[in-house]
């Protein structure tokens, strides 16, 4: 495989796209369709599997609460409702710009976290799968793939944009000069500051996503 001089890495949730208006919709759903109880518990459930797994799996969730309330067909419609939803309307303003303008000055690829079913789904639903051509890599734990990532995509240099800053720490501390690391400011994780101050700062910091269409994208390619 030929060495790229950049890789630009893009995360999906809070970093493409919305994800926070997802669960606030699907809050909604829940609240409405289900009950108020049956809302409280499906969100214990998600905290309590994402401790344990790492990453939210929102059809794990609803599985274990089918499990402790087997008689509670309501939640059916739960299911339907994610799998049916429109993540493409929950893209991020000018995602789609960044990304076309980003191609012309390295390659591109999607790096992820989450399961094997509803993170896949939601990167071909949003339109995203056939956006980078189907450079969509989603691991459990991205930050401890690096040499699969590098492996699948190397290059010179790595452009990695997370709305996590914890993640982006991780992945200097491995990559050092190599990697330009680039903060979102998006969603509850990058709005926290108490989570955001336990760690440097990224390389970059910009507000929105299509904020990276104003910086000089050619520069940053280079290093």
């Amino acid at each position: 495989m030929a060495t790229a001089k950049t890789a630009f890495l893009f995360d999906v949730d809070n970093t493409l796209i919305d994800n926070d208006r997802v669960q606030a919709d699907l809050m909604r759903h829940l609240e409405r369709d289900v009950g108020a109880e049956s809302n409280r518990q499906y969100w214990g459930i998600f905290e309590e599997l994402r401790s344990e797994l790492g990453y939210a799996d929102y059809l794990g969730a609803l599985q274990r609460y089918r499990v402790r309330n087997p008689r509670d067909f309501r939640i059916l419609a739960v299911s339907d409702f994610l799998i049916n939803y429109p993540f493409a309307n929950r893209l991020y303003p000018a995602a789609l710009d960044v990304i076309e303008a980003c191609r012309e000055f390295g390659e591109l690829a999607i790096v992820s976290d989450g399961d094997v079913v509803f993170q896949p789904l939601k990167v071909h639903r949003s339109g995203l799968y056939e956006t980078f051509n189907g450079n969509v890599l989603i691991y459990i734990h991205k930050e401890l793939e690096l040499d699969d990532i590098a492996a699948r995509y190397p290059a010179d240099r790595y452009i990695f944009i997370d709305d996590k800053v914890r993640i982006l720490t991780a992945i200097k501390k491995i990559w050092g000069a190599k990697v330009t690391t680039v903060f979102p400011r998006q969603g509850h994780y990058a709005l926290d500051r108490g989570e955001v101050a336990k760690y440097p700062a990224p390389d970059v910091t910009i507000e929105r996503i299509n904020d990276l269409l104003a910086l000089d994208l050619r520069a940053l390619a280079r290093g």
